[in-house]
């Protein structure tokens, strides 16, 4: 029995009862059609060519696709039809096909898939067009299509059945080209710079690689608790140890955490590691990186950002975070940046909130984020973390309070996170218990200690750099959109009631 999702409006009844008319003449979802062409294929094979050179070679081709508009005029209809290439424009007359298939035709519905054999002729209009002498229903559409998505519960619509958006919207296509090509173009960058390709585990016994909250699973045949992955980092530097000096993968990463218009559970990442290498050679590589995909996607090394124009084709900005806290935070002073409990005082006074147990690091964090990371709009490396807050990343030599990391922010929001990295496995063993304190303490985001990863520390790590790189915040400044929503083909979302 079908399952009845949603209460079927008359269009839906109509839409159905014609299937079932369908059904009743033979096969209803026919799969014996193939097309020798694509309608932008067409439009740009014969662009330029006149409608008498069409008539004089009257190519014939075979053409499938979605019946987007039809407009019936007596014995004869201008159709659209849409591939996955583009649109091109459908003449069919009732003289020109088998009996009774135009009266056929003129039942069918907007969505509807339709195969079409004809041949290509330009009309008087100039249009580029198929005449039709064969079209058959593929596949039948049984609702509606909308006309147009707009208001609160529509987007949310938009991203419930994305696979609707797609039919109705050239934006949310060109959406995910861009997307797809700057992978593309991620993976040719390192390719090109000989790194090497590697797919690491998504389900670990120990989460790690970042401070955040992790996804808990079982594994019923092993009889054992299994996390999905945070991050991939302390595997890629496995096997940099292993030999593999230069690494990368663009990696699904879970993490249990809340949801806004710049986080979402699943998420995509961009992580790459050098030997030999420290921030600097990593943040010079990383601004290469996104140079080259914003010129390869958009045509330009600048793009419009929700109205702002950001402008990558300068050299990015750098400054410490100490610098950003002195320059966003008028009540600051540099001896109160040295002071952790002065620090702390003027952070509550600012309504900042400082979590318990905080050191000097942590509460420079928080007045970071509350008062600096939204005013950094152009590209921005800030650099110097504080070693509290960076339990994998080496101290900086002349100042072991703070680390040789950085992170880029971007229109206000963390792009990349990269650092040199700790290769003293005692030193990072140390780190490692401070992070199980942590826990102890209540911190659900504190790391866990990984004791196989030291001990491949022991084994000697290059000296070397990593950085991650959040796919979908970079994809959302090259495509303009203001949501992670609407650079994921698939976001969470409850589930709808009654579903």
């Amino acid at each position: 029995m079908r399952p009845v999702i949603e209460r079927e409006s008359e269009q839906v009844r109509q839409r159905r009862e014609k299937l079932e008319a369908l059904r009743a003449q033979g096969p209803a979802y026919p799969n014996d059609f193939r097309r020798d062409a694509e309608a932008g294929e067409l439009q740009a094979r014969y662009r330029g060519v006149t409608a008498e050179e069409l008539a004089a070679q009257a190519p014939r081709v075979a053409v499938a696709g979605r019946l987007m508009a039809r407009r019936v005029m007596g014995k004869s209809s201008f159709a659209d039809l849409r591939d996955v290439s583009g649109r091109i424009q459908l003449l069919v007359r009732r003289d020109d096909l088998p009996e009774g298939v135009y009266a056929e035709f003129r039942h069918w519905d907007i969505g509807d898939i339709v195969a079409v054999r004809g041949t290509v002729f330009r009309t008087r209009t100039g249009e580029l067009s198929v005449r039709a002498a064969e079209i058959r229903l593929l596949a039948k559409c049984l609702h509606p299509l909308p006309e147009k998505w707009h208001g609160l519960g529509d987007t949310e619509l938009r991203y419930r059945r994305r696979y609707v958006d797609l039919i109705t919207s050239e934006a949310t296509r060109e959406t995910f080209r861009r997307r797809s090509r700057a992978i593309d173009c991620i993976r040719s960058f390192f390719v090109e710079r000989d790194f090497l390709e590697v797919e690491t585990p998504m389900m670990q016994t120990l989460p790690g690689g970042a401070v955040a909250r992790p996804f808990r699973t079982h594994h019923h045949a092993l009889d054992m608790d299994m996390f999905l992955r945070v991050a991939p980092e302390l595997n890629l530097k496995r096997l940099v140890v292993g030999g593999f000096e230069r690494v990368f993968e663009i990696n699904r990463n879970f993490r249990n955490e809340g949801v806004s218009t710049e986080h979402n559970p699943e998420f995509t990442m961009l992580e790459y590691y050098q030997a030999l290498a420290d921030y600097e050679d990593m943040m010079d590589l990383t601004e290469s990186l996104l140079r080259e995909v914003t010129r390869t996607v958009t045509g330009s090394g600048e793009v419009e950002y929700q109205g702002e124009r950001i402008d990558l084709d300068r050299p990015f900005a750098r400054m410490s975070v100490r610098d950003a806290l002195l320059q966003h935070v008028p009540e600051l002073d540099p001896a109160v940046l040295e002071d952790e409990a002065a620090s702390r005082e003027v952070a509550r006074s600012l309504g900042v909130e400082v979590p318990d147990g905080a050191g000097r690091g942590r509460i420079w964090m928080a007045l970071f984020d509350h008062f600096a990371e939204q005013r950094l709009r152009q590209p921005t490396y800030i650099t110097a973390y504080p070693t509290e807050v960076s339990p994998l990343s080496r101290c900086n030599d002349a100042d072991p309070f703070v680390t040789d990391r950085f992170e880029l922010f971007i229109a206000g929001r963390e792009i990349a996170n990269g650092f040199s990295e700790l290769n003293d496995p005692d030193e990072q063993a140390e780190r490692f218990r401070a992070q199980v304190d942590a826990r102890g303490a209540g911190d659900e985001e504190a790391m866990h200690y990984d004791a196989d990863y030291v001990r491949a520390l022991e084994y000697g790590l290059p000296p070397s750099g990593g950085v991650g790189v959040g796919i979908d915040r970079l994809v959302m400044l090259l495509t303009d959109s203001a949501s992670i929503r609407d650079v994921l083909l698939f976001p969470h979302l409850r589930p709808e009631s009654g579903a």
